[in-house]
């Protein structure tokens, strides 16, 4: 499978990385070990989490993620293989939260003894801490950087002033630079990252993995009428969805799965993959059959014809 760089850090990853969040949620762990045992067989290798994953589950303390992805590189003791990327910042259940250097390291540390491993391939600034000075935030990432417990970093939920922001602090102090963002981006949710973060993204050579690549699950087709939402215990996100340009963005789907003899989760993916700047979507599955749909979708090239269709749907 033909890996793709991972901005400026030196790391590559197949075009697609499986999204964490299900695992100890929706997924749970033997479901969780088969799933990840199916994707990385197929040749895929990024993985992406949280330590606050699944923080929001009733009696859970965060973390649930990272513990059974951690048990899961120790039981099939594949680590050197797997591209392990997870995250800080998010407001914890305990309620610790943000991007300052105490936090960050001491959230590295116990996200590191999770995941039972000594280092992480791509540790991310989950959402900005506009109380914390950049440079601070930075600097903690320095200091992970030269101990070995993390390779490249990465900054998610930015917007593009805040990240050329972060870009200028670190040439500026000679830090660490942000070589990835994770925005929310799918065929669906367009305006925000096309407007200012790909340009940005794609003149800075800065990596993109985005998530809700299939809109928390509408763009499976699975989500068609409000009755639906009470098929998984997503459903509840879907909502927003549910107009006349999520319908019309469905119906595009449709037309080209059958065109193409594939499923609408195949093709919005097969389309984003395409898009400028992007580098690996991050999408979910609690299933092997939903697993199938994701790992298929590299293979499928559209062509202008079929682009063209879902642009103007989506439009």
């Amino acid at each position: 499978m033909q890996k793709r760089k991972l901005g400026n850090s030196g790391i590559e990853v197949a075009p697609l990385g499986f999204g964490g969040n299900v695992f100890g949620w929706t997924a749970d762990e033997p479901t969780s070990f088969k799933l990840l045992d199916t994707f990385a067989a197929a040749g895929f290798n990024l993985i992406d989490t949280a330590d606050t994953y699944s923080g929001w589950v009733p009696g859970h303390q965060g973390g649930e993620s990272e513990t059974i992805i951690g048990k899961w590189l120790a039981r099939t003791g594949n680590r050197k293989n797997m591209i392990i990327a997870t995250k800080v910042g998010m407001k914890m259940p305990s309620g610790k939260e943000g991007l300052s250097k105490s936090h960050i390291l001491e959230s590295a540390n116990e996200s590191l003894k999770r995941l039972q491993t000594d280092y992480v391939d791509l540790y991310q600034s989950h959402i900005d801490d506009q109380k914390t000075p950049l440079d601070e935030t930075l600097e903690a990432h320095a200091e992970l950087m030269k101990s070995g417990k993390v390779r490249a970093i990465g900054a998610s939920n930015y917007t593009a002033e805040r990240l050329t922001e972060a870009l200028d602090v670190s040439a500026k102090h000679g830090l660490p630079a942000y070589q990835c963002l994770q925005p929310q981006y799918n065929l669906h949710t367009r305006a925000d990252f096309e407007s200012k973060l790909q340009p940005l993204c794609v003149a800075r050579g800065i990596g993109v993995i985005p998530y809700f690549s299939l809109a928390a699950g509408f763009l499976t087709g699975k989500y068609r009428s409000e009755a639906d939402l009470t098929k998984s215990g997503r459903g509840g996100r879907v909502k927003q969805y549910l107009n006349e340009r999520g319908f019309r963005i469905l119906a595009a789907l449709d037309q080209i799965a059958k065109e193409t003899n594939s499923n609408p989760a195949t093709v919005a993916l097969a389309w984003l993959m395409a898009r400028p700047g992007i580098t690996a979507p991050l999408a979910s599955a609690t299933n092997q059959e939903q697993l199938n749909d994701l790992i298929s979708a590299p293979d499928l090239h559209l062509d202008p014809a079929a682009t063209a269709v879902l642009d103007h749907a989506s439009a």
